[in-house]
């Protein structure tokens, strides 16, 4: 790697999703670009980032421009064109662990979609408030029961115990938010009650917890 190389992509200039792709190789496996989207949908797209293939491409680019990862192109079994995969290097390794430890930890930013147009009520009939929040509702659920799923895969891995906690996070988070949404539906019949509105139709109960699918590691 050169010095400008390596002034651009220093551990100040380095993006975070490029530390994510890079923390992904960081558990020793080699991996294609395929093999790192489907894990980051299996973790860390609970609690920061689903990239899509060409952000994946990208961020291995430009770790390999840096010399934090290699790669090599490998025949398939099937017999199809050959695959890259991708490994970290032990400067990769080095710059990663060095992240992890000293970088600041940004703040979460919450940007709630629901909470806007909640927000924005006044604007909306009753009815496209509650459809939603109920909406909402079904999301974090089918979200809590994804994450089960994908813990119970992942425990399967010694070197996943800490990705395995942060699915167990994502689990409590997504029944909370679940919970909120049924709170604020509560206090949007309060608040309609409070007014002199019609109360809503009874609807279908919201979707019960459930311990979900066996699921595949992160």
């Amino acid at each position: 790697m050169t010095n400008e190389a390596a002034e651009e992509t220093n551990g100040r200039t380095l993006p975070a999703t490029s530390w994510a792709v890079l923390g992904l190789l960081s558990f020793g496996e080699e991996l294609s670009g395929y093999d790192l989207k489907k894990w980051s949908d299996w973790s860390l797209r609970f609690f920061y980032w689903s990239p899509s293939f060409s952000q994946i491409y990208s961020e291995l680019k430009r770790l390999e421009k840096a010399g934090y990862a290699s790669s090599r192109m490998v025949a398939q079994e099937t017999g199809t064109r050959d695959k890259r995969v991708y490994r970290i290097t032990d400067e990769g390794m080095t710059a990663v662990r060095r992240w992890a430890r000293e970088a600041p930890v940004d703040p979460p930013v919450l940007k709630h979609g629901p909470m806007l147009r909640l927000w924005l009520g006044h604007l909306l009939e009753p009815e496209q408030m509650r459809e939603v929040l109920v909406q909402h509702q079904e999301f974090a659920e089918k979200m809590r029961r994804r994450a089960v799923a994908d813990a119970d895969g992942a425990r399967e891995e010694a070197s996943w115990a800490y990705p395995t906690l942060t699915l167990k996070w994502a689990e409590r988070y997504y029944a909370s938010e679940r919970d909120l949404a049924a709170a604020m539906l509560d206090d949007i019949a309060e608040l309609e009650s409070a007014r002199g509105v019609a109360p809503a139709p009874e609807s279908a109960p919201a979707p019960a917890p459930a311990s979900g699918e066996p699921g595949k590691r992160p």
